[in-house]
Parts: structure tokens; C-alpha cells; sequence
């Protein structure tokens, strides 16, 4: 005999008329509307802009990808610089525990940024930059010359690099004097002294110093600048005739930069020499394909690649991690530089909103160029990958710019306030244990 049939339990059997009818129990009824409902393409996009818009996203924006860059370059660094420094020193970790040494005092110092107030620091802007351009003075005349730049200052058992510290002071210099000038910028003198003049002498003592890359960054900071002021196109074009006379001139002066800025193209053609670099950073990129050949298994690192964990870090990176490791490095700068411009579209203070633009100018420029070099897109000229290449002194004031502009995303009223509500809620949690 046939066994019937067993019944769900979330059905029911009705019988109308001698027909037997089967019904959904409210059981069944109440689990189908637990169910997360399925979000459709404008479902997404509503909520992905209602997360942008809420207070506190451009903060945690630029903590979480701030965050996410320091933990890839101290990983990078460690792979990067194994070879080398083993070779060196005979232990594997030299060369990172510096770099974590430079870390904890960056940390710091961007702490400090992001606590101080913008009219407390306005008060520092004119010996900031004074003292920045009196230590690129002292390097011109008596730096340490290394691989043709002479852009080292030995301090006792000190030795940094004045044109990074320059970057920073140049900028708040410049944003404190656009932010004084905020209602005469309409006339063309006024957007032109001093910050031209002033920015221009940084430029010039940096090229006493044969760093083409450094002047470059310095350049792109100050047309950057103008542009944010709204400077005539005119003004522009003047710019880039200028500065490809200058590139020209410095490279007519220095046998090595030229073969550089000519062999950029097809960098095969001076394998044994000058293309050297360049080719080894291509043969490390297309090693990595995709997903990359995993953290620690570089070959290029060990020796065939100069520079590894400095201006060619992102080589490595790409021949560890794959496509998928550069566009997540490239995709956090862009993050950044989003986070930051939407704290220059919204505040209300002329200084912040113009020093906002150049610490965006300064390391999104810095970054393309960085990656252009190593992608073969621009010649090699030495320039190091914000915040992941190793080096105290570029990483101490890019991280205490950046420190600055997460206080300037704090301060925001809609953040501010959040904040503060967040403080209470915790106090009280604490109060109800």
C-alpha cells in the first residue's frame, strides 16, 4: 500500500465544496516577510549616496585609506628590502624597522596636525617657510650629492631631505596668503605676488640641487595652486613653455639625465645602461599578471631591480600583488583625493579649502608621476610613492599633511556635532556599566 503523501508544516489543507484546497499557514507568511528584500540598480545608488552623504564618511574616507596605505607600504618595504638588506646589514628587517621607527614619529606629528587649530597654525606659516627655503639653501651649497642629486642635508647623525619639508611648509604658506587675499583674486597681481615669486625661489634652489623630480612636484604644486585661484589660461600655457625650456636645459647639462628623457620610450634600447632601470620595472610588473606572484616571491628584488623599496616600490608591489594590488594602491590615492576635495568644496574657510587643494595637488601629483615612471609612461627621475616607498623624510610630512586635512574633515559642523554625539553615547554606555 502507497504511503500518502506528508504535508509541510507551513501548508493547510482546506476543503470547500468536496475540494480539498491548499493554503500558505500565516507561519509561512511570516518567515516570506522577514526575507532582506532584493535592491535593484537605483536601490543601490540611493545607497551608496546616502552613505557618502552622512557627516562623518569623508573622515573615516581618509582614516580607513590613510590606514590601508601605511599597512601596504610597511608590508612592501619588509618584502621589498629583504635582499638588500640582508646583503648589508646581514639581518632581513633593517631597512623596515626603520621605516616603523619613522612611522611612530609620523604618527604623532599627524595627531598634532589634526588637533591643532587653522588660526593657531596661520601664525607658523611665514617661519615655516622661511625656514624651509634656509634648508634648501644649505643643501644647495652643502648637501650631500647622491646618484647625481644633490638634495641631502646631513644634520649631525641626522639626514633628511629639505624638499620634502619644503612641499608642506610651501603650501600652507601659499594658503595662508590666497586666504588673506580671498576677495582681491580677481586681479591678476594680486594672484601672482608673492606666491609666484616666492614658489619660484623654492624651484630655483631645488634645481641648484640637479633634482629635476623634486622641481617638478614643486611645479605641479604651483600651477595647481593658481589653477584653484582661477589664474588666466594664458598664465597656463606661459607655464608649460617655461618649464619644457627649463626640462630641456637641465637635461642638455647632465649627460645621464638625457639619455634618460630619450630613451624613456623604448627603454630596451639602453638595456646595459641607462634603460636599465626602467626594464627591470617592466619585467617585474608583467611577472605579476593578475593576481600577482604573492607577498615575498619578487625576483626583480633580488638585485636586477635599483631601487626597489624606494622609487620603484610600486614594481614590486605589482609583481607580488598582481594588477589587483596596484589598482587597490592607485584606487586608495583616488580616495583620498576624493575625501579631500569634498572637504575643499564644503568649508567655508578660504585657508582650508586652498591648503585642502594643494595637499590633494602635492600627493596626487606626486603619486602619477611616481607610477608614470615606473609604467614607462614618464623618464625616470627619482621620485618616491607617497606614504608606501620607504623614507622618514617623506613620509613625516606627507603624514602630518594628511593629519591636517583628517582635522579639517573634523571640524566640519555636520562631523563636529556627530562626533561630540558619539562621545555622549559612549559616556552614558559607560556610565549604564
Amino acid at each position: 500500500m502507497a504511503r500518502p503523501c506528508q504535508q509541510s508544516s507551513y501548508l493547510d489543507d482546506t476543503r470547500i465544496g468536496g475540494l480539498a484546497i491548499t493554503t500558505v499557514s500565516p507561519e509561512r507568511s511570516r518567515l516570506k516577510s522577514l526575507r532582506v528584500p532584493r535592491l535593484s540598480r537605483s536601490g543601490w545608488v540611493s545607497a551608496a549616496k546616502e552613505a557618502l552623504d552622512r557627516p562623518l564618511t569623508t573622515y573615516y574616507l581618509l582614516l580607513g585609506s590613510v590606514g590601508l596605505l601605511l599597512t601596504i607600504g610597511l608590508i612592501m618595504v619588509m618584502s621589498a628590502s629583504s635582499v638588500a638588506s640582508y646583503r648589508g646589514t646581514g639581518s632581513s628587517y633593517t631597512v623596515v624597522e626603520r621605516q616603523a621607527m619613522w612611522l611612530l614619529l609620523a604618527l604623532p606629528c599627524a595627531y598634532f596636525a589634526a588637533r591643532v587649530s587653522p588660526t593657531w597654525l596661520r601664525r607658523l606659516v611665514y617661519p615655516g617657510f622661511v625656514l624651509s627655503l634656509g634648508l634648501l639653501l644649505l643643501t644647495a651649497f652643502m648637501g650631500r650629492t647622491v646618484q647625481g642629486n644633490t638634495n641631502w642635508l646631513v644634520l649631525g647623525p641626522i639626514q633628511l631631505q629639505p624638499s620634502e619639508i619644503a612641499k608642506f611648509a610651501i603650501i600652507i604658506w601659499a594658503a595662508h596668503i590666497y586666504a588673506m587675499k580671498e576677495r582681491r583674486l580677481d586681479r591678476l597681481n594680486e594672484i601672482l605676488v608673492p606666491v609666484v615669486p616666492g614658489m619660484g625661489l623654492a624651484l630655483g634652489l631645488v634645481l641648484l640641487g640637479d633634482d629635476l623630480g623634486t622641481a617638478l612636484v614643486f611645479f605641479a604644486i604651483l600651477v595647481g595652486m593658481l589653477w584653484v585661484v582661477g589664474a588666466p589660461r594664458r598664465l597656463f600655457v606661459l607655464a608649460t613653455l617655461l618649464v619644457g625650456v627649463l626640462a630641456g636645459g637641465l637635461a642638455v647639462t647632465s649627460p645621464v639625465r638625457l639619455a634618460r628623457l630619450s630613451n624613456f620610450t623604448d627603454p630596451f634600447r639602453a638595456y646595459h645602461s641607462t634603460g636599465w632601470q626602467a626594464v627591470h620595472g617592466l619585467f617585474a610588473l608583467a611577472s605579476g599578471g593578475v593576481f600577482g606572484e604573492g607577498i615575498g616571491a619578487s625576483q626583480q628584488k633580488w638585485g636586477s631591480l635599483p631601487e626597489a623599496y624606494t622609487d620603484y616600490i610600486f614594481a614590486v608591489l605589482g609583481e607580488e600583488l598582481g594588477l589587483i594590488g596596484t589598482l587597490l594602491v592607485i584606487g586608495l590615492f583616488l580616495t583620498i583625493a576624493y575625501a579631500i576635495v569634498r572637504i575643499a568644496r564644503e568649508t567655508t574657510d578660504p585657508f582650508v579649502r586652498y591648503a585642502s587643494f594643494g595637499v590633494v595637488i602635492w600627493l596626487l601629483g606626486q603619486m602619477m608621476i611616481n607610477v608614470g615612471m615606473v609604467l614607462g609612461l614618464a623618464p625616470v627621475i627619482g621620485i618616491p610613492l607617497p606614504l608606501v616607498s620607504y623614507g622618514g623624510s617623506s613620509l613625516v610630512p606627507t603624514l602630518t599633511a594628511l593629519g591636517l586635512v583628517i582635522g579639517f574633515a573634523r571640524r566640519e559642523p555636520a562631523a563636529a556635532r556627530a562626533l561630540a554625539q558619539k562621545r555622549r553615547d559612549k559616556a552614558k554606555g559607560v556610565a549604564a556599566r
